[in-house]
């Protein structure tokens, strides 16, 4: 798909140096730049790609001064790296825009399917599910029963929603996510065996959230397990039942939250970050990868360890234990010295 510079120009709000008769037809790298390739230059570390690319086009700042003649055209704009975004953005609009339901797949004749939605082959969409407009369900994606689907919302191929999850508008579930299956309760009996504890509640996704592949959100005992709106969960995340996460909260792969934990808002969850069960993080928390949460943390701290605590306390800590082996020795022969 071939596009104008002076279309992209428009999209973007920026002006043209150079050919305004060219043609794109994909997005680049700086270092990587090929013929009708557009690229972008954001971070001054990547300035002496410019003078050598062989892309096209590459979008600059309006504040841009070459030092050296460049080859390529420029597409001036305020914000190189948000405009970049945006057009990445609508190409993966476009590549995306599916509409119609396939006949390979299957809908319940009692499902209410919105306007200009896409269900792709082997979509199994069940008995009073509801799915809004210009919603896509991707091949192999399960949708049970009384599960509701907010406009616009993507789940990709293989996702799995168990019956009466909620899932809001302008949501990406990517693949292999699996929203809704049983928390992991079980009550010990007196012969050593389990008695499974049922799982009754259902799980909640406001809008605007993102979650990555194979990310597994549990569905409540009672109740609801919520994700509230804006949030960003990775791949590999394990959210288990009753959790509640804040608004526009970020997570990253292989991090944990036990049941009935509580995050709240703009926290950001680093890489493998376990947090216990039954325990409150505030609002604006940073955990840094590879923490421990075991106790509750109020607002506005960065926390690291395992057992986390407050960052710079355990940096110390950090100094101290580097530096055990040389005391352990200082005291030996102290204690020698001591003794004779």
């Amino acid at each position: 798909m071939k596009f104008n510079i002076k279309q992209i120009a428009s999209l973007l709000g920026g002006t043209i140096e150079g050919d305004d008769n060219l043609e794109i037809w994909k997005l680049c790298k700086i270092e990587e730049g090929e013929t009708g390739g557009l690229s972008f230059l954001a971070n001054a570390k990547y300035t002496n790609y410019i003078y050598e690319t062989n892309a096209s086009a590459v979008i600059v700042s309006n504040d841009f001064v070459p030092e050296h003649p460049v080859k390529t055209t420029l597409l001036r704009v305020a914000d190189p790296y948000l405009a970049f975004a945006n057009l990445l953005k609508a190409y993966n609009e476009i590549q995306l825009n599916k509409k119609g339901v396939d006949p390979l797949a299957f809908v319940s004749t009692s499902a209410t399917i919105g306007k200009d939605c896409y269900i792709g082959p082997f979509a199994f969409i069940g008995e009073n599910a509801k799915i809004g407009d210009n919603a896509k369900i991707y091949p192999h994606t399960y949708v049970g029963d009384n599960v509701q689907v907010g406009d616009n919302t993507t789940l990709f191929a293989g996702v799995r929603l168990y019956h009466s999850v909620v899932v809001g508008s302008r949501c990406i579930l990517h693949a292999g996510a699996v929203i809704g299956a049983d928390g992991f309760g079980f009550a010990p009996t007196a012969d050593g065996s389990y008695q499974k504890i049922d799982q009754i509640g259902n799980v909640v996704i406001e809008d605007d959230v993102e979650i990555g592949a194979n990310t597994t959100i549990d569905r409540a005992t009672l109740g609801s397990t919520v994700i509230h709106k804006g949030v960003k969960i990775d791949n590999l995340c394990q959210i288990a039942h009753n959790v509640v996460v804040g608004q526009n909260t970020a997570m990253a792969s292989q991090s944990g939250i036990a049941g009935s934990g509580k995050v709240g808002k703009h926290c950001i969850i680093a890489g493998q970050v376990g947090i216990v069960g039954h325990i409150e993080v505030g609002d604006n928390v940073t955990i840094a990868a590879q923490s421990g949460v075991t106790r509750s943390f109020p607002s506005n701290v960065t926390i690291l360890g395992s057992p986390a605590t407050d960052a710079n306390k355990q940096r110390k800590t950090y100094i101290y234990e580097r530096n055990l082996e040389q005391l352990y020795k200082r005291v030996d022969e102290l204690e020698k010295k001591l003794k004779g």
